[in-house]
């Protein structure tokens, strides 16, 4: 599933060919997506694209009036092409620009969405209750210590509630665990201020670097210019079941925490 750091690297590459210029057509082949796509997408043609932005894993496109939102979903990907390029098999929707460029979603599972909003997008409804974005100011050891009492939620499944911070997925969350040294089955809150500072840190320091990466290539994910990212090169314990630790070399296990796959060193996460 695309994460943060993969819908960020998909929102930097499509800013340059999307903003400042007038949507001339929304063309919709599927719209049995996660959401059905409504007629009132169509009122977004006509008007500038005045702003591009990221909520967590939705892009954002502020328009004139009202705005569109995005989910890439499990499998989806968006690219910029040239008008009139034939569409493939799981091409949904094309958001067709003035300047001759296109806009295209393809996502074979159809867990993707294209929404319409009337007022401003930063306030439609799927977006009001998330918690802070990762890489702001707002992210920081406090909060996460004062949302943690009294939580026996797993560390893991609590720092993937968007209520709690947004954007951080899976793969980021057991990557950061371990730098952390935080095991994942650690009750959120039973971890001291002080291991909180640390988890922050270690956080921030792994979307950071998988955004400059351009995010991590599983299966579908491909940047908006068609390139794959590459931090999966950098990953230390995600999918690497039975492998040594790069830190002590015990083999690192994988255990399943809250429906999700999970990976973690016995001995330098506690």
């Amino acid at each position: 599933m695309p994460e943060l750091p993969e819908v960020e690297t998909t929102l930097r590459g499509i800013q340059p060919y999307l903003l400042d210029q007038r949507i001339s057509r929304i063309n919709v082949r599927e719209p049995r997506l996660r959401w059905l796509v409504t007629p009132e997408t169509v009122k977004a043609e006509g008007q500038l694209v005045k702003h591009l932005g990221r909520r967590g894993k939705y892009l954002l496109l502020g328009l004139d009036r009202g705005g569109l939102l995005i989910h890439l979903g499990m499998s989806g990907s968006l690219r910029v092409l040239e008008e009139f390029t034939p569409p493939g098999k799981h091409d949904h929707f094309d958001i067709e620009l003035e300047n001759h460029c296109c806009l295209r979603f393809n996502d074979p599972r159809r867990f993707g969405a294209l929404l319409w909003s009337a007022g401003s997008i930063e306030l439609h409804p799927l977006l009001r209750n998330l918690g802070p974005e990762p890489l702001s100011v707002e992210f920081t050891a406090d909060y996460l210590f004062k949302r943690s009492r009294k939580r026996r939620l797993a560390i893991k499944n609590f720092i993937m509630d968007g209520h709690i911070v947004v954007g951080v997925g899976n793969i980021y969350a057991s990557e950061a665990l371990f730098m952390a040294g935080i095991h994942p089955s650690r009750q959120a809150g039973r971890i001291s201020l002080q291991r909180y500072a640390g988890l922050v840190e270690a956080i921030r320091d792994v979307l950071e670097r998988a955004i400059r990466q351009g995010g991590t290539t599983l299966r579908d994910f491909v940047g908006s210019n068609g390139a794959p990212g590459y931090f999966a090169q950098e990953l230390l314990v995600y999918d690497r079941a039975g492998m040594g630790c790069f830190q002590c070399n015990t083999p690192i296990k994988k255990k399943v925490i809250g429906q999700r796959s999970s990976y973690y060193c016995p001995v330098c996460q506690r």
